[in-house]
């Protein structure tokens, strides 16, 4: 199982968001994940980390779908993996009604079939450069000009059975986020890998992505990350997946105990067929960087291990 880090994990600024992908690549990681909401664009920080790194993988999670008409998705994805030499994945997602449409004055409506759609303009414009597709929400006719193309993955916030579908049949995978370990054995891992397989498709890439602390207080990480995460489990689409694995709050779903522990759960969701793990290290306690320390010295040090 590939390990990786998110970069909400990291401050707010420019800077800051550049030197933990250095310092992520340096410490072994695998991956490291830009996040899209109200901050930096995640696809021009991945393109300047791009040229501050050499091995590890960069990607988005998530850029949402509303926001960029996939030709121009292509064109900055392509951008990103020609500066990565390669290491670029572009995780992508439909984002949640209260951002789209309360926010950007866009409707929220149909967003399956928004993504299906999107897929088939996306996908033949970063595997051959051109496309032509006429659906109901997309009509798309045209090409790339970019000799040093080298196609990039494509991975979907699939949570729903129609999206897991959908990241099946059309994308490399999917990436989740406060999905419990009960959710991805029962319900992520057998839709996708069906979904896949009836496609004819290789074995997609399941990205659990899951807040973590290693602490002696449990409780105490438990009531931090439902005062952290809040907001998250407040949009539908997470709160579904809560309901599923029968948790009250965010706090329900982290990875949180001692050292040992810890890596039990981590090791856990490979058992379960997460083929990725991207960590979210949340301080606990009085001393925030010790504890922040304290987590990504054992997420690092299962690197490798699992």
């Amino acid at each position: 199982m590939r390990i990786g880090l998110h970069s909400f994990s990291a401050g707010p600024s420019l800077e800051e968001q550049l030197k933990v992908a250095v310092d992520a690549e340096e410490a072994g990681f695998d991956s490291f994940w830009y996040g899209h909401i109200f901050g930096h664009d995640a696809l021009t920080l991945a393109a300047l980390a791009a040229t501050k790194t050499k091995r590890i993988e960069l990607g988005t999670a998530v850029a949402q779908t509303y926001a960029r008409h996939p030709f121009v998705t292509a064109q900055a994805a392509l951008t990103v993996q020609a500066a990565a030499g390669g290491r670029f994945t572009l995780g992508i997602g439909p984002s949640h009604k209260v951002l789209v449409e309360s926010m950007w004055g866009i409707p929220y409506e149909h967003v399956a079939e928004n993504v299906r759609e999107y897929l088939s303009v996306l996908r033949p414009l970063l595997d051959q450069g051109n496309v032509a597709f006429s659906g109901q929400q997309y009509r798309v006719a045209g090409a790339l000009q970019i000799p040093d193309r080298k196609p990039c993955s494509v991975l979907i916030s699939a949570l729903g059975p129609m999206m897991l579908r959908i990241a099946g049949e059309m994308a490399d995978g999917t990436l989740t986020w406060l999905t419990g370990p009960k959710t991805v054995a029962n319900h992520i891992v057998p839709r996708i890998n069906a979904a896949a397989k009836e496609a004819g498709r290789p074995a997609p890439r399941v990205g659990v992505a899951l807040p973590v602390a290693v602490t002696d207080d449990v409780a105490a990480a438990r009531e931090a990350a439902n005062g952290l995460f809040v907001m998250y489990g407040q949009l539908p689409n997470y709160r579904r997946m809560l309901d599923r694995e029968g948790a009250a709050g965010p706090g329900d779903v982290i990875i949180a105990g001692d050292e040992a522990a810890v890596e039990r759960q981590i090791r856990a969701l490979a058992d379960i067929g997460a083929t990725d793990f991207v960590a979210w290290a949340f301080p606990v306690g009085e001393d925030g960087p010790a504890s922040i320390d304290r987590t990504l010295a054992v997420v690092k040090g299962l690197i490798g291990k699992i």
